[in-house]
């Protein structure tokens, strides 16, 4: 079903939620609204108050092809070309993973150990949404994130412009180029292992950086080097933090323990499974 010249706001809006329904969209609902809402600056009280208003030739046009790139499966955040993070909004692009709820956990459990003036680094940063959001919610602290991708950092550094925030961000394979040490490190590392990918859902498999997804055979080869290497660039008393896959939690504690790091401790997501690894670096 192609979408018709001349629809109100109301039609137009159960045209997209029928035909997103139809392409096995799960929330095609709420993906059709947002979808026009972005298209005719409207809110979601308008299909109730303005549904009556007829749809321009413009709006139609640019709604249509937001619609037919759903229904191919492109993100709905890669259409807006925004994701919401932490209260804020971010940047986002093909070049980077699109935030996640299960991150805002790792950001606030790092915000509670986190203090006035310290010194962060974010390893794998993307689009910088965990750095960016951890120096807008504290004072005075200072921030470095790295990642391999220079399209990444592109946009990480788009978003900090926007949030008026100065961190440093460095093209680096993890911490190789990075000098001097850090009070808190924290990482979003690709964990998923290399034969898993092919089943993730289209929207991730097609088009999100398998860069930033890919984390080798056992999905444990980032966190062995980010291991390591943090021992040369975290302060004594200093906090590892790690996003992690669902099933890693053990052996990712095991990996922190066996390089020394102390009080090595795992939080769960809304849905209480394994998220979260962290511990701090002995004195």
């Amino acid at each position: 079903m192609s979408f018709k010249n001349h629809m109100n706001y109301r039609e137009s809006y159960q045209n997209g939620y029928q035909r997103l329904k139809e392409a096995g969209i799960i929330e095609a609902e709420l993906d059709a609204r947002l979808l026009l809402e972005a298209v005719c600056y409207t809110n979601r009280s308008d299909l109730l108050v303005h549904g009556d208003r007829i749809l321009t030739e413009e709006e139609a046009n640019c709604y249509e092809e937001y619609l037919v790139k759903r229904q191919s499966r492109v993100p709905l955040q890669h259409i807006l070309g925004q994701a919401s993070f932490m209260g804020l909004d971010f940047l986002v692009n093909e070049h980077v993973l699109i935030p996640r709820q299960d991150t805002e956990i790792l950001v606030e459990l790092v915000l509670k150990y986190l203090h006035d003036g310290m010194e962060i680094l974010d390893v794998c940063t993307g689009s910088g949404c965990i750095l960016l959001s951890l120096l807008k919610y504290s004072n005075h602290c200072k921030g470095v994130g790295v990642d391999i991708s220079a399209e990444a950092l592109k946009v990480a550094s788009k978003n900090a412009e926007l949030l008026q925030l100065e961190p440093v961000f460095l093209l680096s394979d993890l911490l190789e180029q990075i000098q001097g040490t850090f009070d808190i490190m924290v990482s979003n590392p690709p964990y998923i292992r290399t034969e898993v990918i092919k089943e993730l859902q289209d929207e991730v498999k097609l088009y999100e950086p398998h860069l930033a997804l890919d984390g080798k055979e056992d999905g444990l080869f980032f966190y062995r080097k980010i291991i390591d290497q943090s021992l040369l660039h975290l302060r004594g008393g200093g906090y590892l933090f790690f996003e992690i896959g669902h099933d890693q939690g053990k052996e990712v504690s095991e990996l922190m323990k066996a390089a020394g790091f102390q009080n090595v401790q795992v939080e769960k997501d809304y849905a209480k499974l394994d998220r979260i690894v962290f511990g701090y670096k002995k004195s």
